[in-house]
């Protein structure tokens, strides 16, 4: 079982935002927030959606799918994708 519940918790803490900020911002009541803090409750897709997208995490990190280690590469040319794919390969057989 992930640990939703936690991170939850952790991230509105993190934010200094009260279950009743956090509540509001989402549309829901206190209590929904409560519940999802506790575990007896799993937020919508739209819910979860919204969370990552208000704290800046991924929906993978919140449902512990979290890939560790992982560069963001946007706005990278392909040639200096490769690039950065090379430097990793040459620094693993170091």
């Amino acid at each position: 079982m992930f640990d939703l519940s936690e991170k939850l918790k952790a991230l509105r803490k993190r934010d200094n935002l009260t279950q009743e900020e956090l509540a509001f911002e989402l549309g829901v009541t206190k209590s929904v927030i409560s519940a999802y803090e506790r575990g007896t409750r799993m937020p919508s897709y739209d819910i979860l959606i919204h969370l990552a997208s208000m704290y800046d995490v991924s929906i993978d990190y919140l449902l512990g799918f979290e890939h560790k280690n992982l560069l963001d590469l946007s706005g990278l040319t392909p040639n200096e994708i490769e690039a950065v794919k090379n430097l990793v390969d040459t620094m693993r057989e170091h």
